[in-house]
């Protein structure tokens, strides 16, 4: 009898034990019709984990507008000197919060001389301030209403989580063994998988074609290659770990390429693409130079963004807290047009295509598409 009671007692302590263990059920989102197959799985678990990445900070008190100017008080604004000092100084305490709450102030100025432009983030950062500005004000039809501040990206860390370098190429990398694309170099940027390790170069710098689907059964109605699908699938691959999402957050699986079935999100994913080519064009690229080495890629190139750099790991940045509607210097047109206010030298159109034409050297990796 008591050994049958001691039998009973351990199977209840494995039963509550394994019961405590109990991983909760994931969770499926309908996104369109049903039996179509567009359905979004989520896990609790994951997203109790990433929930606290994704608080917004509270707002700072707002300041009033009167007041003498920054740009009166204050030398060498070139950005927001149209801002009262009050609303001047409650900006640089939020990028600050913002981007290096540990190193404070110093981060970007010399507090000998706060005019001083020697800081590279001091140059860094003002082209940043345009950068968001442009964000806000010219690429609603992908952020919205929403918006974006500085802390979108940085999260309080001077460099933002989520950039990208493109890969060195192989040693003696040439024709005569073939062209690995990449290919069968496991990497972050595409799951690990054997798809092409630099799905960005050909899409967020060039503007290599993406859509690779054909619209007849024979080869003469597609002339796009298999190559050219890897390296698309590659870049979705990336777009849903950024944003958390399978491919129904945008795609109608029985029709992947059609818009007529696909949902909205697919529209503003459009759009993002393009906005962060612009991006890493207009702004990024043309900051090479300001850049000591140390802050460079392996291949001397400069930190980019991607879909990861604003979502990391959310469907919306921050699950879509308001940030920007706190800080209206933040949601006008940029002043000072491509780089003139930082002394940094913009890119011309002829620039562009340049760039975007270069194989094997700034924006096209050796069997990228085109």
């Amino acid at each position: 009898m008591k050994r049958n009671l001691i039998t009973v007692a351990g199977l209840s302590l494995v039963c509550a034990l394994l019961a405590g263990c109990e991983r909760p059920p994931v969770e499926t989102v309908q996104r369109g019709y049903r039996g179509t197959g567009m359905e979004l799985v989520y896990n609790p678990r994951t997203l109790a984990e990433q929930a606290p990445n994704h608080q917004a900070p509270a707002p700072l008190d707002a300041a009033s507008p009167d007041g003498p100017k920054a740009g009166q008080v204050y030398q060498n604004v070139k950005v927001l000197g149209n801002l009262s000092v009050g609303e001047f100084n409650r900006t640089m305490a939020a990028m600050t919060s913002w981007v290096a709450p540990k190193q404070g102030c110093v981060h970007c100025h010399n507090v000998q001389n706060f005019a001083d432009d020697s800081l590279y983030t001091k140059v860094v950062a003002r082209r940043m301030l345009q950068m968001t500005q442009t964000v806000n004000s010219q690429w609603q039809s992908h952020v919205g209403k929403t918006g974006v501040t500085c802390y979108t990206c940085h999260r309080g860390e001077p460099v933002p989580k989520e950039v990208w370098f493109q890969p060195l190429q192989p040693k003696g990398a040439n024709g005569f063994a073939g062209d690995r694309a990449g290919q069968n170099a496991p990497a972050t940027s595409v799951g690990l998988s054997s798809l092409p390790n630099d799905p960005f170069t050909p899409f967020l710098l060039g503007a290599e074609p993406i859509r690779v689907a054909g619209t007849e059964a024979l080869p003469a109605g597609n002339r796009q290659s298999i190559k050219q699908a890897e390296w698309t699938y590659g870049l979705m691959v990336h777009m849903s770990n950024a944003l958390g999402v399978n491919c129904t957050q945008c795609h109608n699986t029985r029709a992947l390429g059609s818009w007529a079935n696909s949902s909205p999100p697919r529209v503003t994913a459009w759009h993002g693409i393009r906005m962060a080519r612009e991006l890493n064009l207009e702004y990024l690229v043309p900051l090479t130079s300001s850049f000591p080495a140390y802050r460079l890629g392996p291949a001397g190139d400069v930190a980019k963004v991607n879909c990861a750099t604003c979502h990391q790991g959310a469907h919306k940045p921050l699950y879509g807290a308001e940030m920007a509607k706190y800080h209206p210097e933040l949601l006008v047109k940029p002043a000072a047009p491509a780089a003139a206010a930082s002394g940094v030298a913009a890119l011309t159109a002829d620039d562009v295509k340049t760039l975007q034409a270069m194989p094997a050297a700034l924006t096209k990796p050796t069997g990228a598409p085109g």
